[in-house]
Order: structure tokens, then C-alpha cells, then sequence
């Protein structure tokens, strides 16, 4: 890829995604001098998130898209969907091959996983998601985000863990410098109150709670 080449980013949408998974790496990597992204998806339309009131547009199709320079795969209640969907598993193996990087944010490495991508690689996802990600074949490490350069393959932990997965890649896809102006820029400078933002520092019957009423806890035999 040369200096001057745009740096195409593909980012998928599908009903029931989670807003901040596909958003947070868009605010960052979209602001990039060189960056040109498509939001995808199997048809061109209106996707709607996983608490309904926001749509995202697709403007173009899949196969409209076959060699990114960088794949983003959100998570979201709409990615046990996506499990078996082989046309976009078959879309996602197609791109890797040619992609800089491979990236996924909170469940969306299930669905990498799921396409073949994660077997025996080291990887994150959201913290109530580890154990599915085990079952399908990667390496769980609890990270905020893991980057594979050998497999040129990232993934991001959950939600807002896909803003640090952007300035991560940004720096590598266009310099420190760039990346640091970017984050400037969104005034990226988080002092979450309440210290509940990980399950080592939540209160353990939040942390209880919530892996009771996980989807992935529900569908363990």
C-alpha cells in the first residue's frame, strides 16, 4: 500500500448489534487522513442496534467490499445469528487475506472464531463471553485489547474497549503521531466514575448478577 493510497476500513453491521462496538473504532479510524470506510453488510439497508431506537445504515454490500485493508466484526445480541452464516464467514477468511488487520470488538471475535480465524490464537472478548470464546477454539486472555501481528488479527474486550482497539490500530496504520492528534481530537481521556468497570473491580454480586442473566450463561447444559 503506498503513502497516498486511501486505507479502506470495512465495518460490519447486523440487527442487534451493539452501537459503541462499531461506532468507537469508526470515530477513531474515521478520522484518519487516508481512511475511506464502508459500513457492510449482506444487503444495503438500516440495521437496527440491540436497544432499537438507533439504526445504522449499510451502504454497501459484502461482496462489494472483498479486500479491506482493515475488517472490523461488532459484537452484540445479533452475533449468535452469525454464527453459521457462512456467506459472511466466507466474506470475512476472503478479506483476512489481504487485510492489514482482522479486528474484532467486545463478541465479535465469536464470530471470528466461528469463521475460522482464532484456533489456538490468543484473543479477548467481553469478560461474560471468555468461556464461548474458549469453546471455539482461541486462546481467552483478558486484556482490554490483544494484538496478533502474526496473524494480523486484534481483538478488543467489551463496548468501549473498540475506542482503545482504534487508537491501537490507528498508531499502526498511520503513525503515533496521527494516532495521538485522534485522540485529542475526540478528547479521549476516560475517568469512569464508580470503579464498576471491570469484573476485578465490580462489586461481586453486580459481577453475580450479571453472569446469571447472561445469554452465554443461559445456554451453558
Amino acid at each position: 500500500m503506498s503513502a497516498r493510497e486511501p486505507i479502506e476500513i470495512a465495518i460490519l453491521l447486523f440487527d442487534r448489534m451493539t452501537a459503541l462496538d462499531a461506532i468507537g473504532p469508526y470515530e477513531v479510524l474515521g478520522r484518519l487522513r487516508r481512511a475511506s470506510v464502508r459500513f457492510v453488510a449482506h444487503e444495503k439497508g438500516v440495521y437496527r442496534t440491540d436497544q432499537r431506537s438507533l439504526g445504522l445504515e449499510a451502504s454497501y454490500r459484502l461482496e462489494e467490499v472483498p479486500a479491506p485493508a482493515v475488517v472490523i466484526i461488532p459484537g452484540g445480541p445479533g452475533q449468535g445469528e452469525l454464527m453459521e452464516d457462512e456467506r459472511l464467514h466466507a466474506w470475512i477468511r476472503q478479506a483476512h487475506a489481504t487485510s492489514r488487520w482482522t479486528a474484532s470488538v467486545c463478541t465479535g471475535s465469536l464470530v471470528l472464531a466461528a469463521a475460522g480465524l482464532l484456533r489456538g490464537v490468543p484473543a479477548t472478548t467481553h469478560w461474560l463471553a471468555m468461556e464461548e470464546l474458549e469453546r471455539w477454539g482461541a486462546v481467552p486472555v483478558a486484556e482490554r485489547v490483544v494484538f496478533r501481528p502474526e496473524e494480523r488479527i486484534a481483538t478488543a474486550a467489551g463496548v468501549s474497549a473498540g475506542i482503545d482497539l482504534g487508537l491501537e490500530l490507528a498508531k499502526r496504520l498511520a503513525g503515533e503521531r496521527q494516532a495521538q492528534e485522534v485522540q485529542l481530537t475526540i478528547e479521549y481521556d476516560p475517568r469512569p466514575p464508580g470503579g464498576s468497570g471491570s469484573p476485578a473491580t465490580a462489586d461481586p454480586e453486580i459481577v453475580a448478577s450479571l453472569r446469571r442473566r447472561s445469554r452465554f450463561h443461559q445456554q451453558t447444559p
